[in-house]
């Protein structure tokens, strides 16, 4: 049976804004404004979850979702990195970060791989068939791991994928068969002003 997964990920916030490894930063004000002008454009669904971190569930909230935290839809676990900036990462451990962006297997970082992220996503995303249309709001790096997984990518096109704030990633079909809508913002931005 077809199913309809339409991702939304989460409004921005400071770490995101400081290109932070997120470590469960919440949503700011900035945040909550830009995801309440969505919640008109958000899509109907049969079953709405969101992923467990702080900043997903304060989205979903603001964009007027009655939805379960979804343990599976969990960022993607960067140990001793978390909170940290990229460029303090890169400054203390190149190697470390240069593995981490070559080699999928990789976590020098003491969490999990480009591998089992892409693994557990697909498993998420492999569960929900038949489910009819299911809505999640996820991180970032859920969003890019399911199309990996859904398109049967190879694991490093996941670095080749950008995923911006509130933006709609759908994807239909079922297990082993998806197709692929991406990027649709839930707010237009307005000519020459990002939202």
């Amino acid at each position: 049976m077809t199913v309809r997964v339409m991702l939304i990920s989460p409004a921005m916030n400071a770490a995101l804004r400081e290109t932070r490894f997120a470590g469960g930063a919440a949503l700011d004000a900035s945040g909550v404004r830009t995801a309440r002008l969505a919640a008109p454009h958000v899509p109907d669904a049969d079953r709405a979850v969101h992923g467990p971190s702080e900043r997903c569930a304060r989205t979903a909230e603001a964009l007027g979702l009655h939805s379960t935290a979804e343990p599976a839809l969990e960022d993607w676990e960067l140990g001793r990195w978390s909170g940290a900036r990229l460029d303090e990462v890169s400054a203390r451990e190149p190697e470390g970060v240069a593995a981490w962006l070559a080699d999928p297997s990789a976590a020098p970082h003491g969490g999990e791989s480009l591998h089992g992220l892409c693994a557990r996503a697909g498993a998420w995303l492999d569960s929900v068939s038949g489910a009819g249309r299911v809505l999640a709001v996820a991180e970032p790096s859920l969003v890019r791991a399911a199309v990996v997984h859904a398109l049967a990518l190879p694991p490093l096109a996941f670095w080749r994928l950008d995923v911006a704030p509130l933006t709609l990633t759908e994807l239909s079909g079922r297990s082993g068969r998806w197709n692929l809508r991406v990027g649709r913002p839930l707010v237009a931005e307005p000519a020459g002003r990002p939202i």
